[in-house]
């Protein structure tokens, strides 16, 4: 970097010099310096490493590493969103799923190119997919790589395109994707199904399918983690004597007792009746709370 920062510093010296500027366009650059001869004369030097290089490099021009177009390349990921009840989210389900993606064209295998054809290098890039573009700008002439408009970067050129997908090496299909949704997935949380996304591009591998969960309301329990949340109403006398209920779980009804002088809002814990971790690390808890129900009408035994 520091070296690239004095090649950068003293073209600048030499574009703001007019002197040093002429023995450049005439010498080129050891001529600024008066050594040895130069390259030849100002423009798109043949050899050695000229100023266009140097500001090109330095702003990101065609001077760094250029990825190669016909490289193989990871597809695309797609997302996917799916809605469960509340008991398929504790105990988990199997899903099939169809999905739009683009697969390679049947047709062509992928290629674009009629069959019987094939793709030709591009002649006006080389086949690099790109092309240097010279500017004027204030530091001199900046020589820039862009993308090659007649291959539309590809480097390759498809002159009898595939009548299936017109040249795009893709199909537009809706695809069947069986999906494992575990036990004790929690609303909002996402599973990846891996190689289920979009094609791969030039034979690189297909991209991943996300799938993301959300978790309809139950009308009794609610879910805080791996824990289940519910409320019990008892009247004021199975609270005040004690009694022995029925609460249903998601894995069943389960009797509870209640202690004589149980005040309202009183949290009982049943182990190991909650969701079960998504992961697989055991087993949440079911937390009961206790509510009074005061009667709205009273019989006349109660009066």
């Amino acid at each position: 970097a520091i070296e690239k920062f004095k090649e950068v510093q003293e073209a600048y010296e030499v574009l703001s010099d007019d002197q040093k500027r002429a023995q450049y366009d005439q010498f080129g650059h050891a001529g600024a310096n008066q050594g040895f001869g130069g390259f030849g004369g100002g423009g798109d030097f043949g050899g050695g490493f000229g100023f266009e290089d140097i500001f090109s490099s330095f702003f990101g021009g065609g001077g760094g590493r250029r990825r190669d177009p016909n490289a193989p390349r990871q597809g695309a990921d797609l997302q996917y969103q799916v809605t469960l009840d509340f008991e398929e989210a504790i105990f988990g389900k199997e899903l099939n799923v169809e999905i739009p993606v683009e697969d390679p064209c049947d047709t062509c295998k992928g290629s674009g190119a009629k069959p019987g054809t094939s793709k030709e290098t591009c002649k006006h890039c080389s086949g690099s997919g790109q092309v240097s573009v010279e500017q004027n700008t204030p530091f001199g002439r900046i020589v820039n790589r862009q993308a090659c408009g007649h291959c539309s970067g590809t480097g390759q050129i498809i002159k009898e395109k595939c009548t299936t997908c017109h040249g795009s090496g893709k199909v537009r299909k809706r695809k069947k994707i069986n999906v494992k949704i575990p036990a004790g997935i929690d609303n909002g949380q996402q599973i990846r199904v891996s190689g289920k996304g979009e094609a791969g591009v030039n034979g690189g591998p297909a991209g991943d399918l996300y799938v993301v969960v959300h978790v309809r309301n139950h009308e009794f329990f609610e879910r805080e983690g791996d824990h289940i949340i519910c409320e019990m109403p008892l009247t004021f006398a199975q609270m005040a004597l004690g009694d022995e209920v029925e609460v249903p779980t998601v894995h069943g009804k389960v009797k509870l007792k209640i202690p004589a002088g149980t005040q309202t809002g009183t949290e009982f814990r049943l182990k190991g009746k909650g969701a079960p971790n998504v992961r697989g690390y055991g087993q949440g808890d079911q937390y009961v709370v206790v509510r009074v129900v005061v009667p709205t009408k009273l019989t006349s035994q109660q009066k």
